[in-house]
């Protein structure tokens, strides 16, 4: 028997070949690896120094403090920050990620006309500074749009015995001081992202005299919102017990919450990118991500305490009582009644966020309001966004999201005003031209319904669950005060305290990673000579695509360790207290609120045939402007504009303009018909009617066809007016 042997040159060529890739993707992988070691060496000597500092805010921009809250009575840890407008400055007078872009002549005059942006950050653990720590960022989009821009920061280590309360008084003083240095700015509009959301909202409805249009971030406000199966975060009380933990955490920590607990939560909910994703997109992609990830990690990785009694108040009221949508939260013994804030209310949410989820950030609007027709008779303008995808981080840390979502509804502040009061979602569309300062979006405005709203949710009435919950926890709490909290204090001290802070696992990795850890002293000379003499493998290496099919193996077994948890958390909790008996005992059955049909004030019905030629007008445009249930936002600031279209609207400026198209909007909200053949009691003068009819006809882009809901309208108007006017889609002159 004899054996045949393949000497063929095209098996050597493919052994050689394979011998090849293994030897460029094993050099390219030892490389890697030894970068990555170098990065997680420099992320914990940063977080050794960015302690050592004081943990300073991470703001891309310099900055004044011109408040400090521990100045203040109550005082507080909390500091008022104006930040100095980059575009002054000779060499950054260019648009941030946009070369060769010179801002608009004007530019540097807008902020004396515009509404002054105070933005917040949450305290949840980490530190401020995260919705400005990229040139492309909330404090960008606002400077670039000529809006004097404040931020307010706080210290890693709260005033002892400070108070939600407390921090409310200071963010009120703050509003007051940015409001005296702009006197003749209108009042300041407010950012809150994620936890900041709720506080923002306190505050518009502790002090609407006081705060403007509102900005809220990925935002919880409906804390025991979400979907069966996929918002696993709001059962941890059920299953932790209640606030007790709080209270326990907070007595080890000598009377300070840590925030790397809050952190550590977070970071739970997500397995694969905590334990995986996030460390292998690292290292796959070494050469192009160490300084993002240097910049994100350290903002994650400073930790921020709160007092025991706001981290009491947080969890007790907010999240395990979930008082807030229910107007049953007391401040400064008044209640905080969602309904006082003013407007407009911008409401930024995701599909994307597994930590304030969709239901979370806007279902406290029909919990509130009821019906459209209640928020229309206040006189109030709620604007939502959904995004499909980004994360929650993203929602207040993205780029392109600050460069699309914040950038846009940042510009729409001042015409949102315009808009007739109700529910609207706004609607962002890319138009793909360049220039303006509407560069690459069209905006819109559409009518939305509740049922648009609570389309999101799941249709599961679990209130009673969270009600049972909320029961034990306050049980559990009282228990641990009266039999626990003796004994855990009596073993406190400062010192134990800030040993239990130290030994906590995301503090440890910091410590174990730093040049503090003698095993890691190679790795900063071998990165060095690995950068040196880089050898990138070829993407097309069949090595990489095995590493690939790898990473993926392992990211999908931590999602079905992941899912599994969750469901059985889930499980455990609808067992419990989804349980049909305690129903009885727990429904927690909201009270009745619902407030008188109709849309206004009823005495401006009476004054429809009041007036002359300026409310005429606005009655025009606000009929025409919202006559389709979309309202494109070009349209608004044609609006905004049309006081300089005759003298006899001077009066209509600001403040004064959208009061008038509010009460214009309420008569044509509740008799349309009415409303429009009144104008001739207005308009009694024919030139006067032609006027109005080229003023209205105005606001709409010329050479171009109106809607034809819009058309029919205008028709109706001019029928009534017995004016012949041009096809509408003439010019007007």
């Amino acid at each position: 028997m004899t054996t045949t042997t393949d000497n063929s040159p095209e098996k050597y060529n493919d052994i050689l070949s394979w011998t090849n890739d293994a030897l460029a993707y094993g050099t390219d992988f030892w490389q890697r690896s030894l970068i990555y070691m170098d990065i997680l060496r420099k992320r914990g000597n940063n977080y050794l120094e960015h302690n050592r500092q004081g943990m300073p805010p991470v703001l891309n921009f310099d900055y004044d403090i011109l408040l400090d809250g521990q100045d203040l009575q109550p005082s507080t840890n909390y500091k008022l920050a104006r930040i100095r407008d980059r575009r002054k400055s000779d060499d950054l007078n260019q648009h941030p990620g946009t070369e060769n872009r010179r801002l608009p002549k004007n530019a540097l005059n807008a902020s004396t006309v515009k509404r002054p942006v105070i933005i917040l950050d949450p305290r949840a653990g980490g530190g401020p500074g995260i919705g400005g720590f990229k040139q492309d960022s909330q404090i960008g989009m606002a400077l670039n749009q000529g809006h004097p821009v404040y931020f307010v920061l706080f210290t890693p280590d709260p005033v002892p015995g400070q108070t939600l309360p407390d921090a409310q008084k200071t963010l009120s003083r703050f509003v007051e001081k940015v409001t005296e240095q702009h006197p003749k700015a209108r009042k300041p509009i407010i950012i809150g992202n994620c936890q900041a959301g709720w506080a923002v909202a306190i505050l518009g409805a502790l002090h609407p005299d006081k705060v403007g249009p509102v900005i809220l971030n990925g935002a919880p406000l409906s804390f025991w919102a979400g979907v069966a199966g996929k918002n696993p975060m709001r059962y941890k009380g059920g299953w932790t017990g209640g606030v007790w933990m709080a209270s326990l955490w907070s007595d080890l920590g000598n009377g300070m919450f840590d925030g790397a607990n809050l952190l550590a939560g977070f970071e739970d909910l997500n397995l694969s990118r905590t334990l995986w994703d996030k460390q292998y997109h690292l290292w796959a992609n070494i050469d192009a991500e160490e300084e993002r990830y240097l910049e994100f990690e350290k903002w994650w990785n400073g930790f921020f305490k709160l007092t025991g009694e706001e981290i009491h108040f947080i969890v007790d009221e907010l999240f395990v009582g979930n008082r807030l949508e229910n107007g049953r939260i007391k401040m400064h013994n008044q209640d905080i009644d969602l309904k006082n804030l003013q407007g407009p209310v911008f409401v930024f949410a995701s599909q994307g966020d597994n930590i304030t989820p969709p239901q979370q950030a806007l279902n406290w609007i029909p919990a509130t309001w009821k019906s459209v027709d209640e928020i229309r008779r206040q006189k109030r303008v709620i604007i939502y966004m959904v995004h499909e995808t980004i994360g929650h981080l993203g929602i207040f840390v993205s780029g392109p999201v600050s460069r699309k979502e914040h950038k846009e509804m940042i510009s729409s502040i001042d015409q949102a005003d315009l808009l007739a009061p109700g529910l609207y979602e706004m609607i962002i569309e890319e138009n793909g031209e360049e220039g303006g300062e509407n560069n690459l979006h069209d905006v819109r405005f559409e009518a939305r319904d509740m049922a648009d709203i609570q389309a999101l949710d799941d249709d599961v009435d679990d209130r009673f669950s969270f009600a049972a919950v909320s029961a034990l926890s306050n049980a559990n709490n009282d228990f641990y005060r009266l039999f626990v909290r003796p004994f855990v204090r009596a073993f406190v001290n400062e010192a134990s305290a800030e040993a239990i802070r130290q030994i906590h696992p995301l503090r440890v990795t910091k410590y174990m990673f730093s040049d503090l850890s003698p095993w890691m002293a190679p790795f900063e000379p071998l990165a060095e000579e690995a950068r040196k003499n880089r050898s990138k493998v070829a993407e097309d290496n069949p090595f990489v695509a095995v590493e690939k099919k790898i990473s993926d193996s392992i990211s999908n077994t931590l999602d079905l360790v992941r899912e599994a948890r969750d469901l059985s958390q889930e499980l455990w909790f609808q067992s419990v207290f989804g349980n049909p008996w305690l129903k009885h005992w727990f429904n927690d059955e909201k009270a009745d609120k619902s407030a008188e049909q109709g849309s206004c004030k009823g005495e401006w019905l009476e004054e429809m045939e009041r007036g002359g030629f300026a409310e005429g007008v606005v009655r025009m445009v606000s009929a025409l402007a919202h006559a389709g249930g979309s309202t494109d936002r070009s349209v608004l600031k044609a609006f905004r504009d049309i006081s300089g279209k005759d003298e006899r609207l001077n009066k209509l400026v600001s403040a004064e303009l959208d009061q008038a198209v509010k009460k214009q909007a309420c008569m044509l909200a509740n008799d349309p018909e009415r409303a429009i053949k009144t104008l001739t009691a207005l308009l009694p003068d024919p030139s006067d009617r032609r006027a109005a009819l080229a003023i209205a006809r105005g606001i709409f882009p010329k050479g171009k066809a109106l809607e034809p809901v819009v058309q029919k309208r205008w028709e109706a108007i001019q029928e009534v007016l017995n004016i012949s006017r041009p096809s509408s889609a003439d010019s007007t002159e």
